[in-house]
């Protein structure tokens, strides 16, 4: 009989996990053509439109250690400039200030990006290096989400990508008869005030606080 592991399910999964790249490729068949093909170096004319039709890029990265980390950018449609074909740049919008992006990429000059249309299951994916620029003639040139950026990040192109479209088909994520209904979801105070851990908080006191940074969002 096998004795439970202590610790936590990762820590058991991993203990039979695939190895290497060879165990990992043999569960699969290998990819098609095509799929290798349509991976390019530079940005088309079409790819280009894509990324000016996208309100949202998520923003992948890492800190000098391996530490991963996957943020959000949003803003009007087009809020990412294409510089060339082989640069793109996204201007900083006013957030929590944590500046885990930011630091990652100065840390390690290297960023990966999803871009996403609303209404479109095709998705964009850019990967290379990656810089922080505050140079006065870049940022002027940017579509400001609220206030001026006060940065930009800047990505130099070395892969673009653009996924099929299984994933957002299968989340019928642009489906609103397959939304879950908000009260089968935890609210965002709800979820803010148990990570905040603070006993003399309240769900009001985070909901005011919620309110008022959306009211002063720009700021």
């Amino acid at each position: 009989m096998t004795t439970p592991l202590a610790g936590s399910a990762f820590d058991s999964l991993r203990l039979d996990a695939v190895p290497d790249q060879d165990a990992l490729r043999r569960v699969y068949e290998l990819p098609k053509e095509t799929a290798m093909r349509k991976q390019m170096t530079e940005l088309t004319e079409q790819t280009k439109r894509l990324i000016g039709c996208s309100s949202l890029v998520l923003v992948a990265s890492t800190d000098a250690e391996g530490n991963c980390d996957v943020s959000p950018r949003g803003g009007p449609a087009g809020f990412v400039t294409v510089l060339d074909e082989r640069t793109v740049a996204i201007p900083d919008a006013t957030g929590n200030k944590r500046l885990d992006t930011l630091q990652n990429v100065v840390a390690t000059g290297r960023a990966g990006l999803l871009f996403v249309i609303p209404g479109r299951t095709t998705t964009l994916r850019v990967n290379g290096r990656a810089c922080v620029s505050t140079r006065p003639e870049l940022l002027s040139q940017l579509t400001a989400v609220g206030k001026p950026p006060a940065s930009a990040l800047v990505l130099g192109i070395e892969e673009v990508y653009p996924h099929c479209p299984k994933s957002l088909l299968r989340s019928g994520a642009w489906k609103p008869e397959q939304w879950l209904p908000a009260d089968a979801q935890p609210t965002s105070a709800e979820v803010t005030l148990a990570q905040l851990r603070l006993p003399e908080l309240t769900i009001a006191d985070v909901e005011r606080a919620e309110a008022d940074s959306l009211k002063y969002r720009y700021e």
